[in-house]
């Protein structure tokens, strides 16, 4: 593979091996910031899955003996790797899936913590020692690999949740079958390159691109995997979890969001403000974690629609080089359409444009709604744009009850000097995470990440996919 060659053809990763796969078919990829040709990409099909699968099982016994020391290190190397590579792939999240450099920038070194958290969790596979009532008996736990992980990861953030979900699930001993976002496959393999360049046993990692409408069905239902890990949309995570219900197969899931904001009378909106901008404008809003809904006490209501419509109106859209670039082309035309539906939608029901609501090429100004009511879509479903809507609110307990009235629970955000309210809150909204005098959008590798309801199930972290990758077997001596 050529990686100086932009119209390349990327091949699958199989066994340790480049090929084409079982057929000659390849689908374009294209840049988002003006759907120009960005490469081609072997199209898999259900045999390039299975051959994956395959040798991911027959690579497991081996990899599942290996050392910590020996896993410890190959992790180690990889994020050694990513650091000499780092412009490379910068340069793959720029033009690939039309990252802003400073959300790539932000991306890449977000990735490389994920990999070195990892290579920290080989030495914390354990088990303990139990109690036993049986006299001379000496009980323990162990905790073991599962055996072949499938990771199914989406387009907005692909290098985080690569070097995350890979990397955990390859530091507790298992292998792992990775089915790429057909609009970001360039990105894993070049990923693919780095862990082979680093060592790891052939079969160990394996990648397949190709759409997942196809042959993502075929990755989760194999009576092969032990384990499905998918990012992407609530439709198709529900999907997928009835698929692994059927064949009794453990998974996680992180899904989409409606994640809220609450404002109190007594914030600060000098702090307030840029943070509420991050929490929604960053990669033009195609984040799950985005703040989509904010609700302002009326005392700061005027003056943060305001303020926020000021922010919005000069928010950069330039070169996505240039460091002063804040908003991403919106990834592909069918996701264009549907922010557009939602925004046509919520105009001819009533809803005002406060700022932005038109379209530079492929990218969607910053854009604020009030005036928002049940009856408009963009109320209740997930945009996954730069758009948002404001509503005022007369008290703290409104707040709550308008933050917690919806199918998705992902992330929150309040923001107040009250303890009391701000803790209340933590304690009460009905989101995976909740940050208090902080964005919605935030991650570190160690934190169990992720939502409930439609936004998901399970929790992604160095902790969380310990415990979710492997499973304790109990073991008695009797002396």
């Amino acid at each position: 593979m050529d990686a100086k060659t932009k119209l390349q053809t990327l091949q699958h990763f199989i066994g340790g091996e480049w090929t084409n796969g079982s057929n000659t078919d390849t689908f374009d990829v294209l840049n988002p910031i003006d759907d120009s040709l960005y490469c081609h990409a072997s199209k898999g099909s259900a045999t390039d899955i299975n051959n994956a699968v395959t040798a991911a099982k027959a690579a497991f016994p081996a990899y599942k003996a290996t050392l910590p020391s020996e896993r410890e290190r190959w992790l180690l190397r990889v994020a050694e790797l990513m650091e000499e590579r780092k412009d490379e792939l910068i340069a793959c999240l720029i033009d690939e899936i039309g990252s802003p450099i400073q959300k790539a920038m932000f991306e890449f070194g977000k990735g490389l913590t994920m990999v070195r958290a990892a290579a920290g969790l080989c030495r914390n596979v354990r088990g303990e020692t139990i109690p036993s009532d049986a006299p001379g008996k000496f009980s323990m736990s162990i905790r073991e690999p599962l055996g072949v992980v499938a990771i199914i990861t989406p387009f907005n953030v692909p290098l985080i949740k690569i070097s995350r979900l890979i990397s955990n699930a390859m530091a507790v001993g298992n292998t792992v079958v990775h089915l790429p976002s057909e609009l970001a496959p360039r990105i894993s393999m070049l990923f693919a390159k780095i862990i082979e360049d680093a060592g790891f046993p052939p079969g160990t990692f394996n990648v397949v691109s190709g759409y997942g409408h196809e042959i993502g069905d075929d990755l989760t239902s194999h009576k092969d995997v032990n384990f499905v890990s998918f990012t992407g949309s609530s439709v198709v995570g529900q999907h997928i979890n009835e698929i692994c219900a059927k064949n009794k197969t453990p998974n996680t899931l992180e899904l989409g969001g409606k994640s809220p904001t609450v404002i109190l009378a007594d914030a600060d909106l000098e702090k307030v403000m840029p943070l509420a901008a991050r929490s929604i404008f960053m990669f033009g809003g195609q984040a799950c974690i985005a703040s989509s809904r904010f609700y302002v006490e009326r005392p700061l209501y005027d003056e943060f629609v305001k303020r926020f419509s000021m922010i919005a109106s000069k928010v950069g859209m330039g070169d996505l080089r240039d460091p002063n670039t804040v908003i991403a082309p919106i990834i592909s035309e069918r996701q264009r359409t549907r922010i557009k539906n939602h925004l046509k939608d919520a105009v001819s029901k009533g809803a005002t444009v406060a700022a932005g609501g038109e379209w530079e090429g492929n990218r969607c100004q910053p854009t604020l709604l009030t005036g928002v009511a049940e009856e408009m879509t963009l109320c209740r479903e997930e945009t996954f744009g730069p758009v948002t809507s404001i509503y005022p609110i007369d008290s703290y307990e409104e707040g709550l009850e308008k933050a917690n009235d919806t199918e998705y629970g992902l992330s929150s955000a309040i923001f107040t000097n009250d303890i009391n309210k701000a803790m209340h809150f933590a304690k009460n909204i009905g989101a995976g995470m909740c940050h208090i005098n902080g964005p919605t959008i935030h991650d570190e590798a160690h934190v169990p990440f992720g939502g409930n309801g439609q936004s998901g199930v399970g929790r992604e972290g160095t902790d969380a996919d310990l415990n979710a990758m492997t499973e304790l077997k109990w073991v008695t001596v009797q002396l």
